[in-house]
């Protein structure tokens, strides 16, 4: 699915910096010296489609968040960021990094049932190739987390979750080794500091390149609402779907009959109301605040 079919607007111009692809939320350009500016818009996707919505300051809050758990977690891993110092056009909401050879792999980490993973352990009884125990449902938690990595589809289409050999057969068994006890050890940092903090993160999504000298680097966003599930913990109850702070105030309207949209008609969904703007806006906040402690 081209960027046009899936509503993606043309990338703005920053003097200095030539652009080089558009995602549904970031646009990618790179700078003379070589490294590359990673720009969040304040767009909003859901089921494969980049509403004509926005959201204020989604973008700002998404870099923000992400700087602060690159600096979390920097001690147990190196990350791609190389300065905050951007163009005016987007500061606040863009970070100068590095170009690093990004591995072709989603590495997930989950720590609780939902998702795609409840969906294969209801057909399968297992998830990614790792069998889990009978009578599990959405939202419970997991014995201990599991690595249940995924192949990045082309922009539009969906990620296919794998098992772990697959992963070494496209990367090498040392580098499908090194991932997988990356993305565990940065899910149980993190999953430890959302739970003191009154949240559960139930799943993340990971992405890593590699230097030249071949050192893995933690790349992209980190830990955000677009990149995780966090569920509040006072609310979590196994069988049923859980609160979360994320889009699926969004996701939630557009099934809504109010909505009028037909998901299967090929349409891209209508444009969103004031009220579930400002709901969203609250809730990635709301996330933003319980987790670093900061005020936004």
């Amino acid at each position: 699915m081209a960027a046009q079919d899936l509503n993606i607007p043309s990338a703005p111009e920053i003097a200095g910096a030539s652009h080089l692809h558009s995602g549904k939320v970031r646009d990618l350009y790179e700078l003379p010296d070589g490294h590359l500016l990673m720009v969040a818009s304040d767009r909003i996707s859901a089921f494969d489609y980049v509403l004509d919505t926005e959201i204020p300051d989604k973008g700002e809050i998404l870099t923000r968040m992400s700087l602060w758990w690159f600096d979390q977690l920097s001690g147990l891993v190196s990350n791609h960021i190389v300065s905050t110092e951007v163009p005016d056009l987007v500061r606040g909401r863009a970070v100068v990094c590095e170009r690093l050879e990004m591995y072709p792999v989603e590495c997930v980490a989950r720590g609780y049932l939902t998702g795609t993973g409840l969906i294969d352990y209801r057909t399968y009884g297992e998830v990614c190739g790792i069998p889990l125990p009978a009578g599990l449902q959405d939202g419970s938690r997991l014995p201990e987390p599991i690595f249940t990595p995924a192949t990045k589809a082309a922009l539009g289409e969906h990620d296919q979750n794998v098992d772990y050999e697959t992963v070494a057969e496209q990367v090498g068994d040392d580098a499908a080794a090194e991932l997988r006890m990356l993305t565990l050890a940065v899910y149980g940092k993190a999953e430890a500091i959302a739970r003191e903090r009154g949240i559960l993160l139930a799943d993340t999504k990971l992405e890593f390149g590699r230097r030249a000298d071949w050192t893995t680097v933690l790349a992209d966003e980190v830990l955000t609402p677009d990149s995780s599930r966090f569920w509040p913990a006072d609310q979590w109850q196994p069988g049923r779907s859980q609160p979360s702070y994320d889009k699926q105030i969004v996701r939630d309207w557009l099934l809504s009959p109010e909505s009028g949209w037909d998901r299967a008609s090929g349409e891209a969904p209508p444009s969103l109301p004031d009220e579930v703007v400002d709901r969203t806006r609250s809730r990635y906040i709301e996330a933003y605040e319980l987790l670093t402690g900061e005020t936004w």
